[in-house]
């Protein structure tokens, strides 16, 4: 037997006001900017108000080191730009990431491809991918200090080349104006491949062999493969990983501090030992702080271009 019920018996649903249902939509709103905000308060008391108060320093003379710093306009930038130390510094610096990036980009994509090929067994590859790996697990100082040890008078490498009898008595690698920026190159491109390697290595593992197999079938021998099907899969990870590496090695001051400090005769000169010196040497920090303003635009415009292609992925 169904009862029916109806449905004028029911009792009315009561719907809550409005002036009930608002702040709880409020609350919800804010939540998760609740969660952001620990993030957000870090990055404006270590990030933002610095940048801003560096900005500032860079329109004053006579900052920090004085209390009645004056307002110079432009001049601190004008000094800058027309420093023949800066400009040797700009010119190094971009000598300085560009052959590192090159480098770094041919030597992971060659290691990484050998990683990959199936003609070598497993334990091979994994020997190899401990060989490869060390110099990035090294800090800075010790990479510092390993190749100062290296290349010193009297160090291993002067040794080896006398004994091979290639050179006739040692070489100041280090102290030469002429061989102090290739060799402290060399030294960051050892450091820093591994993680180019890594990175291509995980392109190349995630490249389906079904294009692989589709090539062969079209009779395209490896050198066509590669310019065919491993290259145009890998040129997303190799574009972000080129302006990555341009901005990392832009900043880069531990290594050239510690093994060359600059020197000698500022063949190796970056802009970031250019502010430090300015700064802590000769305490000049308006022309520091516009040398540091000059080195965040340049910044900006590759992380720029590294959203860029982030964001057309």
């Amino acid at each position: 037997m169904t009862t029916r019920i109806d449905r004028r018996t029911e009792p009315e649903r009561v719907a809550p006001a409005a002036g009930r249902r608002a702040p709880r939509g409020i609350a919800q709103r804010l939540v998760p900017f609740g969660y952001l905000s620990p993030t957000v308060l870090l990055i404006v008391v270590l990030m933002i108000v610095p940048i801003i108060m560096v900005i500032g320093y860079s329109f004053q003379d006579n900052v920090i080191v004085t209390d009645d710093s004056e307002f110079a306009g432009l001049a601190n930038y004008a000094k800058v730009l027309s420093d023949p130390d800066f400009l040797v510094a700009l010119k190094n610096t971009a000598v300085f990431i560009t052959v590192s990036m090159v480098a770094h980009l041919l030597l992971g994509l060659a290691f990484a491809m050998m990683l990959n090929s199936k003609l070598l067994s497993g334990v091979t590859k994994a020997l190899f991918r401990i060989v490869y790996i060390l110099p990035w697990l090294f800090t800075i100082a010790v990479i510092a200090v390993i190749w100062r040890l290296l290349l010193d008078p009297a160090g291993v490498l002067n040794y080896i080349l006398q004994t091979l009898g290639v050179a006739q008595s040692a070489v100041d690698w280090l102290g030469d104006p002429d061989k102090a920026l290739w060799v402290v190159t060399f030294a960051n491109v050892w450091s820093g491949y591994p993680f180019f390697m890594i990175s291509l290595l995980a392109g190349l593992q995630g490249i389906p062999g079904d294009l692989y197999e589709a090539a062969s079938v079209d009779g395209a021998g490896p050198v066509q493969k590669f310019l065919a099907v491993t290259l145009p899969q890998l040129r997303p990870v190799i574009i972000s990983m080129a302006v990555l590496d341009l901005i990392w090695t832009s900043q880069q001051f531990a290594l050239i501090w510690m093994m060359t400090g600059g020197g000698p005769l500022n063949s190796t000169e970056m802009l970031s030992t250019f502010t430090y010196k300015q700064a802590f040497s000769e305490y000049e920090f308006s022309t520091a702080a516009a040398a540091a303003v000059v080195v965040l635009m340049l910044t900006m415009i590759l992380a720029f271009f590294y959203v860029r292609t982030q964001r057309e992925r």
